[in-house]
């Protein structure tokens, strides 16, 4: 016999839309259960390495925020939640701050780990990433996910909200006092799950599309889109689900790096795309489907390298990243290439596009509501923000803008 349990809020996934959703519905007041596939730790969100936006440089504003947002998609993104994203990143920011995140800062061009506004001179840490026209993406060193990751986490468990890790959704149906959700236990008991509302944060599916293709993936197991099915077939709409992004700089060597997910900070701090004959062949801070298309077509006209098992790839020339910028900035990619035998500061590394995210999902409002009523989705589950196109750094910050949205406004409606 199935057990039964009851939240105001139901939240499926544990990313950081998940996580974010959850600590904003329970500080509102709901009672919340976070249900996840896996632990509680694992998910997509932990791996994310470069680092966040939001428009705190004196040249910049969430208006020009924007417009990067829209050129990057092409102009297909859903530009009432470009705004929302743009207008609220900052305020993001802080509330991350306020959890416990330390962004990099720097005084006088020095960098420093120190907490809190701008003081004494002293201001956040930026970088220009692809696509976009100012220095706008904040970073903890080259881990900023699993910073953002572990303090919403830490945020969740110390509130008054119910984890259910190792809960696979299994079924979800409307019910005459909102919706009714099954999930699956590891030993196989069945749980049904009662809530006022539901907020969907499971992720996309590349992991399970690159293993049916045979390609390299950045994702977690876990990213392999059930969720996604499962809302569509109660009849929420999409949108963009076949566009699917690839990340430009796979790593393509050594082997126990390959679909590593290089930072993209790295180009934003000096390093450059070459070919086999050592040349740059295009804007290495380009939008990152015009990064990819380049680096695919230059190996296809014969201009690239082949990895010593015979992948193809071009070079990244990390050689001229300054020192003092990658032991700030890079730290994490540093100590894993150089335990491989590698040192990118000293020779360039091998690099390939690989499968990375899912930039289209649930179609949402503003109030991160799907078409479905009550069944609100944030994060990479859902579509529009990015429109076809996603911008480095935007993901980060979708997840924590709209998870917080999403959690504010499914207490609201439960509690209604």
């Amino acid at each position: 016999m199935a057990e039964g349990l009851r939240f105001d809020v139901l939240v499926v996934g544990s990313g950081a839309s998940g996580l974010a959703a959850g600590v904003s519905a329970e500080r509102a007041g709901a009672r919340v259960g976070l249900a996840t596939k896996g632990s509680l730790q694992s998910c997509n969100s932990a791996k994310a390495q470069g680092g966040i936006q939001a428009a705190f440089g004196e040249d910049d504003s969430p208006e020009i925020h924007a417009e990067d947002v829209w050129r990057s998609s092409h102009e297909t993104a859903n530009q009432a939640l470009v705004e929302v994203l743009t207008e609220e990143a900052p305020s993001a920011i802080h509330w991350l701050e306020e959890l416990g995140v330390e962004f990099t800062r720097e005084r006088n061009g020095a960098p420093t780990g120190a907490k809190g506004g701008r003081r004494g001179g002293e201001a956040y840490r930026l970088a220009r990433c692809g696509g976009a026209t100012r220095k706008r993406l904040l970073q903890v060193g080259d881990r900023t996910g699993h910073a953002i990751t572990k303090a919403l986490r830490e945020a969740f468990v110390a509130g008054g909200g119910t984890a259910l890790p190792h809960h696979p959704l299994e079924a979800l149906e409307p019910a005459a006092n909102g919706w009714l959700a099954r999930c699956r236990r590891k030993d196989g008991t069945a749980v049904e799950i009662a809530a006022g509302t539901v907020v969907l944060a499971a992720g996309g599916r590349c992991y399970r599309v690159a293993k049916e293709r045979g390609e390299l993936t950045t994702n977690h197991p876990g990213a392999t889109g059930e969720v996604t099915r499962l809302a569509i077939d109660l009849g929420a709409e999409s949108r963009d689900l076949d566009a699917l992004q690839y990340h430009p700089n796979g790593g393509s060597w050594p082997e126990n790096l390959q679909g590593y997910s290089i930072p993209e900070t790295t180009r934003a701090y000096g390093a450059v795309l070459l070919n086999a004959d050592m040349q740059e062949f295009t804007d290495s801070l380009g939008p990152r489907d015009e990064v990819s298309k380049a680096i695919v077509d230059e190996v296809e006209a014969g201009r690239g390298v082949a990895t010593p098992d015979g992948r193809p790839a071009v070079y990244l020339d990390t050689r001229r990243i300054p020192e003092a910028d990658a032991d700030v900035s890079l730290p994490y990619m540093l100590r894993r290439y150089r335990a491989s035998g590698i040192d990118p500061l000293t020779e360039p590394i091998l690099t390939y596009p690989v499968l990375h995210y899912q930039n289209g999902g649930l179609v949402i409002d503003e109030r991160a509501e799907t078409t479905l009523e009550g069944l609100f989705a944030c994060g990479e589950i859902a579509g529009g923000t990015h429109g076809r196109n996603r911008m480095m750094g935007n993901s980060l910050l979708e997840c924590c803008v709209f998870g917080r949205r999403a959690g504010r406004e499914a207490e609201a409606k439960a509690a209604a």
